[in-house]
């Protein structure tokens, strides 16, 4: 069982930055591969940004790319989503969330632990 709790969301201007944080409970969260996804109101959950067990390969949505950094630090348990050049269509609940398995990573339904969410808002 992993329980994840996310953090550092917020109200940020278009072209701010925000990191988010996910703190993993457990002695397992090197074992496990790393993802998050946001949903906007109305809409369905989406793939960000994923990163395997031991940070070696990282994995973002294209509407992402080159703006946010997926990195984890496994000895404090810690998964960190770092958005620059904020976007108003950044702006939903983030999650984050954790498997096993490094494969099919931009799935959200093959991830089996999920935080509660943490809500950013980008004005424009």
């Amino acid at each position: 069982q992993v329980q994840l709790v996310e953090s550092g969301g917020g109200l940020v201007q278009a072209g701010g930055s925000l990191r988010l944080s996910c703190a993993a409970s457990g002695r397992t969260f090197s074992s496990n591969a790393m993802g998050w996804f946001r949903q906007a109101p109305g809409k369905e959950r989406w793939f960000v940004a994923a990163i395997n067990q031991s940070g070696g390969s990282t994995y973002y949505a294209d509407s992402v790319k080159g703006r946010f950094t997926i990195s984890r630090d496994n000895a404090k348990n810690t998964v960190y989503l770092q958005m620059n050049s904020l976007r108003p269509e950044d702006t939903a609940v983030y999650y984050c969330a954790a498997k096993r398995s490094d494969n099919r990573l931009t799935l959200s339904t093959t991830y089996p632990y999920w935080g509660q969410g943490t809500q950013v808002t980008v004005s424009s």
